[in-house]
């Protein structure tokens, strides 16, 4: 168990036991006064007896009447009328009886949880002035003169002792309201803390499914930027060699650039598995990659292809590169597959904050909005898309039919080494 339970449970048997001490208390006050009164007659024939436990009668039943009907304790004038009943019959009783001072303490504590403001020390007050006659022994005990000045001197310290009942009681009060405010702050941490959990693990849940989502299209871009393009290219040298079998020099050529594309791609799938950068970026830095790549397809393909570097190159975050040399490869690979140009030209910028590729043809071109700029509905362009945005790029396509085809892949600069 907490400490904050612990107070709190400590709180409530408090006020549980002085709750019923304070019910019972009168009762046995009033018990006590009544058998001095039973056993006073022996030595004190005057006392009128019956009158005495008559209204001793009338008080219990006045004071159970109270405590069995708890709407008058919630009720302002209802409990001054019963504190007023009270006193008068406390000051009838004491009259005939001065011991019943003893039961009349009870106006300190009946003031004091049942009057409110300048009304509890008003009930001090009158409480103070029938002890002081139950302490002379009656009206008829003292002059007036002292019944006064004893009235005086227990108002005083009855006031006194009262006040200092009143802080403690606000003390007490403050203590309870803190605990309470505590254990509302515990319950709302708690569900909070619970929330959080439930959170924590949906967020596990969604980052187990985006990391698996993430992975399979990463497989998916490198399985079409190696695999599917090494094949299509082995399959159209294939086609090509088919075609000039009664030229054994051209034929040749062909089947070689089968193989040679078939043994990278072999390389690349296998880099592609352990996620290892391009091999063409692990031997030279990005612009001789590109300009490389960009050599060996103008000789496959047959098409004039050249490179342009702008700015100042400098190493980039292996992402930055790999992003980009699959940006031309694709770019490359759509040119060979759809455009039918003479002619490519590659231009990598490097700038403050970005870098660029920019890959223009002057081929048949294309309707962007078309399914053909994904690549005749294949993976193409989305995944090449797909690489840019990863790193807070832009990926731009510019084409109409008959006018050739510019893409621009955009990325921020981030330098070697840089974790992102």
């Amino acid at each position: 168990m907490s400490i904050e339970a612990e107070l709190r449970a400590e709180f409530d048997r408090w006020e549980r036991n002085e709750k019923v001490f304070f019910a019972v208390l009168p009762y046995v006050l009033l018990s006590i006064c009544t058998l001095i009164t039973l056993v006073l007659p022996f030595w004190d024939v005057s006392l009128n007896l019956p009158l005495v436990l008559g209204l001793t009668l009338v008080i219990a039943l006045w004071v159970g009447w109270f405590h069995a009907h708890p709407r008058w304790q919630e009720s302002g004038p209802l409990t001054g009328l019963y504190y007023v009943g009270l006193i008068v019959l406390g000051a009838s009783v004491v009259t005939l009886a001065p011991w019943y001072g003893i039961f009349t303490f009870i106006g300190y504590v009946h003031a004091f949880l049942f009057l409110k403001g300048r009304w509890r020390y008003s009930g001090v007050a009158a409480t103070a002035v029938i002890q002081a006659a139950s302490s002379t022994g009656g009206l008829s005990g003292a002059t007036v003169n002292e019944w006064l000045v004893l009235s005086l001197v227990i108002i005083v310290l009855a006031g006194a002792f009262f006040r200092f009942a009143e802080l403690d009681d606000r003390r007490n009060h403050r203590q309870k309201r803190a605990l309470a405010e505590l254990h509302e702050a515990n319950v709302r941490l708690e569900a909070a803390l619970a929330e959080n959990a439930g959170l924590h693990a949906q967020l596990l849940v969604q980052a187990r499914e985006a990391g698996v989502q993430d992975e399979r299209q990463r497989m998916a871009r490198e399985i079409h930027d190696t695999l599917a393009q090494g094949l299509a290219g082995i399959l159209t040298q294939l086609q090509a060699a088919e075609q000039t079998a009664g030229r054994a020099e051209v034929w040749r050529r062909h089947v070689d650039n089968a193989k040679n594309l078939a043994r990278d791609s072999l390389t690349e799938a296998r880099r592609t598995v352990h996620a290892v950068q391009p091999e063409v970026l692990a031997e030279a830095r990005l612009p001789e990659a590109i300009s490389d790549v960009t050599r060996r397809w103008s000789q496959v393909h047959r098409i004039d292809a050249v490179l342009t570097t702008t700015g100042e190159p400098r190493p980039m975050h292996a992402d930055v590169e790999v992003t980009l040399l699959r940006a031309a490869q694709e770019a490359l690979a759509n040119v060979a597959k759809h455009a039918r140009a003479s002619r490519v030209g590659l231009t990598l910028s490097y700038m403050e904050d970005l870098v660029t590729l920019d890959v223009r043809d002057d081929g048949v071109g294309f309707e962007p909005g078309t399914r053909r700029a994904d690549g005749a509905g294949g993976f193409g362009l989305t995944g090449m898309r797909q690489r840019v945005q990863r790193l807070a790029g832009r990926l731009e396509i510019e084409s109409e039919p008959g006018g050739g085809t510019a893409i621009s892949a955009t990325v921020p600069a981030i330098p070697a080494g840089a974790g992102r």
